[in-house]
């Protein structure tokens, strides 16, 4: 029997465990904090569990649908009501969003002169919209989705990774930008595009560990992975990483710096989430949130009227979202600022003043992957560095939700098995 070890408790060393563990290895997860989950996170607010962290996962991957019915959490599975989100610009709300791909408008006027890219090419999902659709489109729609889900300008964040649909319509010789969006976005679909669990991803998180029983060491830490494979005193035939990006090269610098610097130039943006528990009667706009669009005066770049959003949820549960690539002062200041600057971006943007009854302060310090132009080539340099015997898992690969995490946990468990066999 192969003794492998999985550094990380988050859903990517979790998944990879449980997958070790059913091809007939001895795992050992070592976790250094005291609970599991990394950035799935559930904490009891006002009296209700709610999601601090991610709270929903895209349902047209089919990851997390099919993990939750392998471990009997299909029917715990929930479907969000329906509502759309809305845009703050010019110190107002404006209507919803169109039919768009990571906020590039499927139908838009664009430039007339011929669209130039080079199969194989890369640029910054904000450069590239720029040049076809103007500042506008970038501002107000682009900037506003994609900071929502890497916590950077889309000026920041790389086609082909980010969106490598798009990156393979152009490749192909899409005519517009236009033409490259409806290709990668396909045929309208008539179901929900987001799922979520109703006792939150904590349900999913006990049920791994439920799984695993005893093999998850908490307060655990690991000072470094030694090829060979030394943790903690005690050697092992493999090694499973899945801890964020920048703790990567602090474990293996000085053992396999080529492969720790190769991890290391991918940044990794700090964020907080402020959820607030408003009296269920308080007036919420018929919306699922709001994106804020480049150069408001909000400090908030997104809310998440959770209530609204999930009939399973009270429905005064609003969630505000802070911090970007290289703007983290907000994220380092007090509970207190925090929640006063929540407070103030509700009444200004919603006109919502009410004393909340519950609030919950959740920082997450370099907790989100920020895939610069280029980092194809830095995944590709990372494989080429990583020795027989590891394998990396974690959401700076290929994706930072859910299904994307488990998806790379999986293929890190079959590389490991791979190597051993």
């Amino acid at each position: 029997m192969s003794n492998v070890a999985v550094v990380g408790a988050g859903i990517s060393g979790l998944v990879a465990a449980l997958r070790l563990q059913q091809a007939g290895a001895r795992v050992t997860v070592f976790e250094s904090g005291n609970r599991v989950g990394g950035k799935l996170r559930s904490e009891t607010i006002g009296g209700e569990r709610l999601d601090v962290g991610a709270e929903a996962f895209v349902r047209r991957r089919p990851e997390v649908l099919a993990l939750a019915d392998e471990l009997g959490l299909a029917d715990q599975v929930v479907e969000p009501a329906g509502r759309r989100p809305a845009l703050f610009a010019d110190g107002a709300l404006r209507g919803g969003f169109g039919r768009t791909l990571m906020g590039i408008p499927a139908a838009a006027d664009e430039v007339r002169i011929p669209l130039r890219w080079n199969p194989g090419a890369d640029a910054s999902i904000g450069a590239l919209v720029r040049s076809r659709l103007g500042d506008e489109v970038v501002e107000r729609s682009v900037d506003p989705m994609v900071s929502g889900v890497f916590a950077a300008h889309a000026d920041d964040v790389s086609v082909r990774a980010a969106l490598p649909a798009l990156a393979a319509r152009l490749d192909a010789g899409a005519g517009t930008l236009g033409e490259a969006v409806r290709d990668a976005l396909g045929e309208p679909s008539d179901g929900p595009v987001f799922g979520a669990f109703r006792g939150g991803y904590q349900q999913l998180l006990d049920a791994l560990v439920e799984r695993l029983g005893d093999r998850i060491m908490l307060g655990a830490p690991v000072p470094e992975v030694r090829p060979g494979w030394s943790l903690r005193g005690s050697l092992f035939d493999a090694v499973v990483l899945a801890v964020p990006a920048p703790q990567v090269g602090r474990l293996l610098g000085l053992n396999l710096p080529e492969l720790g610097d190769a991890v290391g130039k991918i940044p990794a943006a700090s964020s907080a989430l402020v959820t607030l528990r408003l009296p269920d009667a308080t007036e919420l706009p018929d919306l699922s949130g709001v994106l804020v669009a480049t150069r408001e005066q909000v400090s908030a770049k997104a809310f998440t009227l959770s209530g609204r959003k999930w009939d399973h949820l009270p429905g005064g549960t609003v969630r505000l979202s802070y911090g970007r690539l290289g703007v983290s002062r907000i994220v380092d200041d007090l509970d207190a600022g925090l929640i006063a600057a929540a407070r103030e971006d509700l009444s200004f943007v919603l006109g919502i003043d009410t004393e909340p009854e519950a609030v919950h302060v959740q920082r997450w310090y370099e907790g989100i992957p920020v895939y610069l132009p280029g980092h194809r080539a830095t995944l590709d340099a990372i494989e080429a560095a990583t020795p027989k015997g590891l394998a990396l898992a974690g959401a700076y690969f290929d994706g930072v939700g859910v299904p994307a995490c488990i998806a790379r946990a999986e293929a890190a468990a079959q590389r490991v098995l791979a190597d051993l066999s």
